[in-house]
């Protein structure tokens, strides 16, 4: 049960030192965002994900840009639509 305690505070580590990180290769930005790093691949060669390849061979994510990329498409709750209709009404 104390193995299984530090292995999990361990990870909460590991994982707060990744979000400091500007930078993220495929693996990181793996564990980063929960995808896979065939799925991360695959939207680098469709060009989904925005990304660097500065030589040629590897790629690198810029956290910022991948923060914004995340958080594209975004979807408001009924409350969220709500409020901005009544904002709209009393505008008017």
């Amino acid at each position: 049960m104390e193995n299984e305690v530090l292995l999990e505070k361990l990870e909460n580590i590991e994982q707060y030192l990744l979000g400091l990180k500007t930078v993220f290769n495929v693996k990181e930005l793996s564990k980063y965002t929960g995808f896979k790093c065939s799925y991360i691949y695959k939207l680098a060669h469709r060009r989904l994900i925005p990304y660097s390849k500065p030589s040629g061979k590897m790629l690198f994510f810029e956290r910022v840009k991948i923060d914004n990329w995340l958080l594209t498409n975004y979807s408001p709750s009924n409350s969220e639509v709500e409020k901005n209709l009544v904002k709209k009404i009393m505008k008017e």
